[in-house]
């Protein structure tokens, strides 16, 4: 509340206390602490306000404009450099942001949207960072674009109230919404044009109402909430109506409020005054809430930290996670309201994919008992049950998803044995909440109750669930209650039925699927700890773990009614015409006519999103099932890219890109991905598919940019997962195409390629070899294929042996990935160094090579270095040997104290005297009794005789068998070693160390002879021999 609003001169700087603000050191944009690296993001702002600001300094204000418009018109990234620069000018300079502002609105040349999409991307991923100063800023530029009535700013307000945090009263937190609610109660006429921004504004204030009380200014900001959620229920009721059921539970919270307790009497006794299509509480009660919904009153950070810990912790290691959750954002009084916030989120928008169920991934049920267990009110721990039990209440198994009731179900069942108590209140809650929680509609809260426990046993969440309703660990009372409200769950099967484990268990479903540890649930008990196992009959050990729910497609009849009302007559009778359409061919000419309309000059731009839900809600067939052809020819390809709604990318694909119809086209595009992500990879197809969009595939681009993600890289990684969910035939045939149109967005992390390895089979991978071996397909590049090995070390090990085959079919030489031997564990990375291993073994050993091979720790089970070694002692011996005399040498004449910082070209890279001995002394005993003489080679023996001379007393103990060797060339030095003439003949090295054989032999026969006498040798002696030992011309 202390921060102010941002004037655009100097009073928004004082009000932060200059322009650090924050609290932290750091940038003029962003807070670091001492750990943090610079920002790239801050780093390229302040490069275009440096770029902006030499434009405009010291010329006139005329001949700065000149500048600038001269600057914009020289190319798309002049432009953006322009905006971006400006755009930081506003936040970090509030005396010049008028200014800077007004030029903003003359250079833009695309209506602002590539900086809405700039400051999108700011505000959801480094809001928290920001500057004081910089965000109030922000709030002033937000102001003023919507004042100005900026295309798409309704979406950056959207973005600012999704960073009001629930359960916070902190000052900042405070100004962010009141600010915000000032500027929404200021600009209603604006408000009003977008039903979206209606609905998402009211669940917002809605929600914080409960947490603002107690101190005077949070009383009036309070007040100011409540009279602007009930101006907009009272005038634009059916547009808040979207909500669905979790309206009803925010007014719940806020009933007792008068203006609230008489909104109540009329939803209750006369809905008709609120809207003439409402028709009461039960009509909202029956709708389920949209994901968007429960997932907006969640910040950024809160959403990515869950959704880590729901796909990333493994079961039984998120104590740290949770306790640093709960330290951020659960541990004031105040932060109790937002654990309704986070268990709605869990149940309605985290729904993991079947490969995360059946894993060992943090279960959603055992985060939901964790922030149970943390309700420190009795107020807060009802409203959490509440929100747990929610979409039970009206459950419809034809509208609703399993995995909204799944995780309350699993939370009582694994609760019973650890944590009786959570499992005895839950089920009293669920017993007691049918007749309290609306009298008037008991006999539909029982029913959709009965409806979620029923659909629970027939999905085989729980096979039944009498060990869970007639626990003898639950009280009398309790379990006398449970049978009296479902007697027809409460009675144990009769005798009892034994589910077998290898019998799969038929699904009423698309795909049937193995259910193999369904008994496991029947008659034991589980816990949160999952290292609590519990033996059956037979003495195995089984494990307690969720499996894959798959939900059946349910056709409803299309319903676009509530569209049609708000399309212009013309319009509405081409999409009627378009439903009734009874074939492919008569839709297609309807939707061009409903293309064209759209490209009028006078075509109101506000009927696009309706148009969108109307076309989203008609062609829903066209997102189900596969997209490719079972046979690929050309006249398959044309035909599958014959739908109706392939016409708006026909159409696009005909314009220029500086035609006024094509940004249109993509704004409708844009509405339609918002309904629908799943067009963002029937883009792509038609785009690769279609004989009309041949060379057309960059359109994608202008696409990504127009969404509002308004990120290349993001919208193609979404679009290629989902396209990865739904066909992975259709991901392998985009897959070269992608890599060929996109290489910075594909070749600079796994992301991608991930996402393939995961689900090709190997046929599919035999396919894409045999694309890249065709010169189709490039998916890893010099400067980042090392990164991207290092990444796939944490993959399945499908995946890591796929993206070798991969790998091995470029013509990448292997020395460019040889520095990922030092991450490499033996017993964690066993998929890589099998790979690597048979890859070196057909390359000639380089230095580079055999120093990071001699680098891998010892170890008496790891057989790496060993193996390899053998392996070139045999077909590279003279080589071999020069590399390993030559590292000897090298490591030898460093000062020993310094040896353990010394690096290659990785830092990673720490090879010491000792690995090489010890590495060598492996590699002799396993060439024992072999006829191999590698270790009878001059350069082997001049090198062991170089470091013997200089090693302290325990390494020579340690290594005496290895110096041994060189001792008996010392001794042998009147008949020549047999390898000599091999050695001498090998390199020019060797040619070189051999052009004084008899100085050498003559000073080491003498110094052996010497050495005889005494069995300590003397250090000086030693030095001598050593000397001469690498071929000195000193003697």
């Amino acid at each position: 509340m202390e921060m102010q609003k941002g004037k655009g001169g100097a009073a928004a700087a004082t009000a932060s206390g200059g322009g650090g603000g924050g609290g932290g050191g750091g940038g003029k944009l962003l807070i670091y602490t001492s750990l943090d690296a610079k920002d790239e993001l801050e780093e390229r702002l302040e490069r275009c306000m440096g770029i902006v600001t030499s434009l405009t300094s010291g010329v006139s204000e005329r001949e700065a404009n000149d500048a600038l418009n001269a600057h914009v018109c020289k190319g798309a990234p002049q432009h953006e450099e322009i905006y971006l620069g400006l755009f930081t000018l506003i936040l970090t300079e509030p005396a010049q942001a008028q200014k800077c502002y007004r030029d903003l609105t003359l250079v833009s040349r695309d209506g602002m949207v590539g900086l809405l999409n700039k400051m999108n991307q700011v505000v959801m991923e480094k809001y928290l960072k920001l500057q004081d100063t910089c965000r109030i800023q922000f709030v002033w530029l937000v102001r003023e674009m919507v004042r100005s009535g900026v295309l798409g700013s309704d979406g950056i307000c959207m973005t600012f109230m999704k960073q009001i945090a629930g359960g916070d009263v902190t000052a900042k937190n405070i100004w962010l919404a009141e600010n915000i609610l000032d500027m929404l109660m200021e600009q209603r006429e604006w408000v009003l044009k977008s039903s979206m921004l209606i609905a998402m504004s009211v669940y917002t204030f809605l929600r914080l109402i409960v947490d603002h009380h107690g101190s005077p200014p949070l009383q009036a900001l309070r007040q100011k909430e409540v009279d602007f959620c009930i101006s907009l229920l009272r005038d634009r009721f059916m547009d808040c109506a979207v909500i669905g059921r979790d309206l009803v539970r925010l007014l719940q919270n806020v009933a007792r409020i008068p203006e609230f307790e008489q909104l109540w009497k009329d939803i209750i006794h006369n809905p008709q005054a609120l809207s003439p299509q409402f028709t009461g509480a039960l009509q909202l009660l029956q709708s389920r809430t949209s994901r968007k919904f429960l997932a907006f009153r969640l910040t950024p950070d809160m959403e990515t930290k869950l959704l880590f810990m729901t796909s990333r912790v493994r079961f039984g290691q998120q104590k740290r996670y949770q306790d640093w959750f709960q330290r951020q954002y659960l541990s004031t009084p105040d932060s109790q309201s937002l654990r309704c916030d986070l268990i709605r989120y869990i149940c309605g928008v985290v729904h993991p994919s079947n490969e995360v169920l059946s894993s060992d991934i943090l279960p959603r049920w055992a985060i939901i008992g964790w922030l149970l267990t943390t309700c420190t009110s009795n107020v807060a721990a009802s409203n959490a049950k509440l929100a747990l039990f929610y979409d039970w209440l009206f459950f419809n198994p034809e509208k609703d998803s399993i995995m909204n009731i799944e995780p309350a179900i699993l939370v009582m069942h694994h609760s019973m044995k650890p944590h009786p108590a959570i499992t005895a209140t839950l089920l009293d809650f669920m017993c007691r909440i049918i007749p309290n929680f609306y009298p008037a509609l008991e006999a539909h809260v029982r029913q959709g109750v009965f409806n979620s426990l029923t659909h629970i046993v027939e999905k085989r969440v729980l096979a039944h669930l009498a060990p869970l309703f007639d626990n003898p660990k639950l009280d009398k009372e309790l379990r006398a209650m449970l049978r009296e409200k479902f007697p027809e769950f409460c009675s144990s099967p009769s005798p009892p039925v034994e589910v077998k484990i290898e019998e799969p268990v038929s699904m009423e479903m698309d795909n049937h699927m193995s259910d193999k540890d369904d008994s496991c649930y029947d008659n034991a008990e589980a816990a949160f700890s999952d290292d609590e196992e519990d033996l059956n009959g037979k003495g195995k050990k089984r494990e307690f773990r969720f499996h894959p729910i798959k939900e059946a497609v349910v056709e409803e009849p299309v319903d676009i009614t509530p569209f049609l009302d708000q399309l212009d007559e013309s319009l509405k009778d081409k999409v009627l015409l378009l439903q009734k359409g009874s074939d492919t061919e008569a839709q297609c000419e309807v939707m061009q006519e409903i293309v064209d309309q759209v490209l009028e000059e006078d075509f109101d731009q506000e009927q696009l999103s309706v148009l969108a839900s109307c076309l989203q809600e008609l062609f829903k067939a066209h997102f189900r099932g596969e997209v490719l052809p079972e046979e690929i020819t050309e006249e398959s390809l044309e035909e599958s890219v014959g739908k109706p709604l392939y016409l708006i990318f026909r159409n696009l694909c005909q314009m220029q890109e500086d035609n006024s119809g094509f940004s249109v086209l993509l704004d409708l595009l844009s509405e339609l991905y918002q309904k629908q992500p799943k067009i963002g990879y029937h883009l792509l197809y038609y785009l690769k598919a279609s004989k009309a969009a041949a060379g057309k595939m960059n359109l994608y681009e202008s696409f990504a940019q127009a969404t509002q993600l308004g990120d290349l890289h993001t919208c193609l990684m979404m679009d290629m997962k989902a396209c990865q969910e739904d066909d992975v035939r259709l991901l392998c045939y985009l897959t070269p195409s992608i890599y060929t149109e996109f290489p910075d967005e594909t070749l600079r992390s796994g992301e991608l390629l991930n996402m393939i390895v995961a689900v090709i089979d190997s046929a599919q991978l035999q396919e894409l070899v045999c694309h890249v071996m065709m010169g189709n397909l490039v998916m890893f590049r010099k400067d980042s294929v090392l990164n991207i090995l290092i990444q796939s070390l944490d993959w399945e090990t499908f995946e890591q042996y796929c993206t070798w085959q991969l790998f091995l079919a470029h013509n990448i030489p292997l020395e460019t990935i040889i520095p990922i031997l030092q991450h490499l564990k033996y017993k964690e990375h066993p998929e890589a160094l099998s790979c690597l291993l048979l890859q070196l073994r057909r390359e000639k050993p380089s230095e580079e090579m055999v120093k990071m091979v001699l680098s891998r720790p010892c170890h008496p089970d790891d057989q790496f270095t060993t193996s390899i070694l053998r392996h070139w002692c045999i077909k590279h011996d003279d080589l071999l040997a020069e590399h390993i005399k030559s590292l000897l040498i090298k490591n030898n004449s460093l000062p020993r104290k310094r040896q353990s910082l010394r690096s290659s070209s990785s830092k990673l890279a720490q090879l010491t005297l000792e690995q090489i001995l010890e590495h060598l002394d492996n590699l002799r005993l396993n060439l024992t009794n072999t006829k191999q003489n590698f270790f009878s080679q001059t350069p082997i023996l001049q090198a062991l005789q170089h470091v013997q001379a200089s090693c302290d007393e325990a390494h020579k103990m340690k290594f005496s068998d290895l110096f041994s060797l060189a001792e008996e060339y010392e001794d042998s030095s009147s008949k020549p070693p047999k390898s000599r003439r091999k050695a001498t003949i090998s390199s020019p090295r060797s040619r070189k160390n051999a052009a004084q054989p008899a100085n050498n032999e003559e000073e080491s026969a003498s110094s052996s002879a010497s050495e005889e006498e005494d069995t300590k040798p003397k250090p000086t002696k030693r030095k001598r021999k050593g000397s001469s030992a690498v071929g000195s011309d000193s003697d």
